[in-house]
C-alpha cells in the first residue's frame, strides 16, 4: 500500500501542475530545448554579478554580527576598500525582518564613477521563508500616485499600474524599509549627483530590492537592480509594469521590445532553486524579464554558465522546470509496471533511477539550503570568507587591469 499511496501523491502533484497553464514566449523559429546562441555575456557583466553576490553576501551581517564603519564586518568587507559604510537598517522580525546597508563605493571601476549601493538581505529563517511565500497577493499602488494618470496608454502606464496586485509580503516589508533608507539615498544623491544608484537582493531581499527600484525609478534615480534567487513579485499587471519602467525586453508590456541584453534590473536565477518558480502561478503570480540563468548545478559557475534570457518565462531558463512534462509522463508510466514490482520504497528508488524522473524546482524545497544560495559564492553565512563551503574555492581571477577585466581561468 505504501508503493500506491506515493504513486497517488505524485499523480496528485501532477494535476495540480496542470492548473492554468501560462504561456511561454520564444523568439522566432526557436524551438523549445533547442540550443542557441544567447548565453554569452561580457566579461565585464559577468565580474560585474559575482562581486554583487559577495556585495549582497555581507548584508547577512546585519542582525548578526554586523556592520561598523568605516567598513567592516565579519564577511568579505575587506574585499571592498574603497566603500564607505552610509548606515544599516534592521526593521526587525515583528516588521518583516528587512536587513541590509547602504555604502557609497568611491572606487571608478564601473564607468568612471562611484555607487550608492543598497544591499537587502534575505532571511535567515526556512520556515518563514515557506510562509511568507504562500501570503495572498494585495492591490498594488505606485507611490506617490496621481489620481488624475491613465493607464491606458504607454506613456501614461509608468504613471500608474494597470490592475495590478502584489505579494502582501513584500509589500509590508519595503512600507516598513522605506523610512529606513530613503532619506540617506536622498542625501547621499546630493551630495554625489554622479554615483549610480544600486540596489541589489538575495531571496526575500531580492523582492523588496525589486519594489524598491520602482519607486527610485519614479522619483528619477534611474536604479541599477540586481536580485539573486528573487521570488515572484505580483501578477501580469505588475509584471507588464516593470517591463516597461525598466525597458526589459518583453513580450507582455505595452511596446514591448523583443531585443535580448541586460537591462537595469538583471534577475538571476540558478538551476534547482525553487525560490523563483514561488509563489505559483496557480496562484497568479508572474515573473518579469531580466532573467540571467545559471544552468550548471554545482560551484563555480564560469561565464558559459550563464544565460541571457528572453522575455518574461523563457523555457530555456529556470521556467522549464514548469513546462517540462518528462516527469508527469514518467509517473503514469509507474501506474503501468506497478504489478511487476513490490510495495516498498527501495524499488520507488529503483524506478526512479531506471526511468530518469527528474523532479521540477519548484518542489525541491530542500535546495533552499543550497541552489537557493549558490550564486557564484553560497550565500547567506557572516564569517570570515564567507560560508565554510567557498573556503576550498579558488578566487575569480579577472586579471591585475580591471579596465579590461579579461578572465583568468578559475
Amino acid at each position: 500500500m505504501r508503493f500506491f499511496s506515493i504513486v497517488a501523491s505524485l499523480l496528485a502533484l501532477n494535476s495540480f501542475a496542470k492548473c492554468t497553464p501560462i504561456a511561454h514566449q520564444l523568439p522566432l523559429g526557436m524551438a523549445i530545448g533547442e540550443p542557441d546562441n544567447r548565453g554569452n555575456i561580457s566579461i565585464k557583466l559577468f565580474a560585474e554579478l559575482e562581486e554583487l553576490s559577495r556585495i549582497v553576501d555581507i548584508s547577512y551581517c546585519v542582525g548578526i554580527t554586523g556592520i561598523s564603519k568605516p567598513f567592516q564586518c565579519s564577511s568579505r568587507c575587506n574585499d571592498f576598500p574603497d566603500f564607505e559604510l552610509v548606515d544599516t537598517f534592521n526593521t526587525g522580525p515583528l516588521m518583516s525582518d528587512s536587513c541590509g546597508y547602504i555604502a557609497l563605493d568611491h572606487g571608478t571601476k564601473y564607468n568612471g564613477k562611484g555607487r550608492l549601493i543598497v544591499a537587502f538581505r534575505g532571511t535567515y529563517s526556512i520556515a518563514n521563508t515557506i510562509v511568507d511565500l504562500s501570503t495572498v497577493p494585495q492591490e498594488y499602488v505606485p507611490y506617490p500616485d496621481d489620481p488624475e494618470n491613465d493607464a491606458t496608454s504607454a506613456e501614461n502606464y509608468k504613471a500608474k499600474c494597470n490592475n495590478c496586485t502584489v505579494h502582501t509580503g513584500f509589500w509590508t516589508s519595503w512600507q516598513n524599509t522605506r523610512p529606513f533608507i530613503l532619506p540617506h539615498v536622498e542625501a547621499a544623491k546630493k551630495k554625489y549627483p554622479d554615483y549610480q544608484l544600486h540596489l541589489v537582493g538575495h531571496s526575500l531581499g531580492g523582492a523588496v530590492a525589486g519594489l524598491a527600484g520602482l519607486e527610485f525609478d519614479s522619483m528619477g534615480f534611474q536604479p541599477i537592480v540586481t536580485t539573486f534567487g528573487e521570488p515572484r513579485l505580483g501578477n501580469s499587471g505588475l509584471r507588464d509594469w516593470i517591463d516597461l519602467t525598466f525597458s526589459l525586453p518583453s513580450e507582455h508590456a505595452p511596446n514591448g521590445r523583443s531585443d535580448l541584453k541586460a537591462g537595469r534590473y538583471r534577475r538571476m536565477t540558478h538551476v534547482d532553486d525553487p525560490v523563483p518558480l514561488l509563489p505559483l502561478q496557480e496562484w497568479g503570480y508572474r515573473a518579469h524579464a531580466g532573467e540571467l540563468f545559471i544552468s550548471k548545478p554545482s560551484l563555480q559557475p564560469s561565464i558559459t554558465d550563464i544565460q541571457l534570457c528572453y522575455g518574461d518565462e523563457d523555457v530555456n531558463c529556470i521556467a522549464s522546470a514548469e513546462v517540462d512534462e518528462s516527469w508527469f509522463n514518467v509517473v503514469a508510466n509507474i501506474n503501468e509496471v506497478t504489478a511487476n514490482f513490490p510495495e516498498n520504497e527501495q524499488e520507488i528508488s529503483r524506478i526512479s533511477r531506471r526511468w530518469g524522473i527528474p523532479i521540477p524546482a519548484r518542489y525541491k524545497i530542500w535546495q533552499l539550503f543550497f541552489a537557493h544560495r549558490d550564486y557564484f559564492w553560497r550565500l547567506g553565512l557572516c564569517v570570515p570568507g564567507g560560508d565554510p563551503m567557498d573556503w576550498g574555492r579558488g578566487r575569480y581571477d579577472f586579471g591585475e587591469d580591471d579596465s579590461t577585466l579579461e578572465k583568468v581561468d578559475l
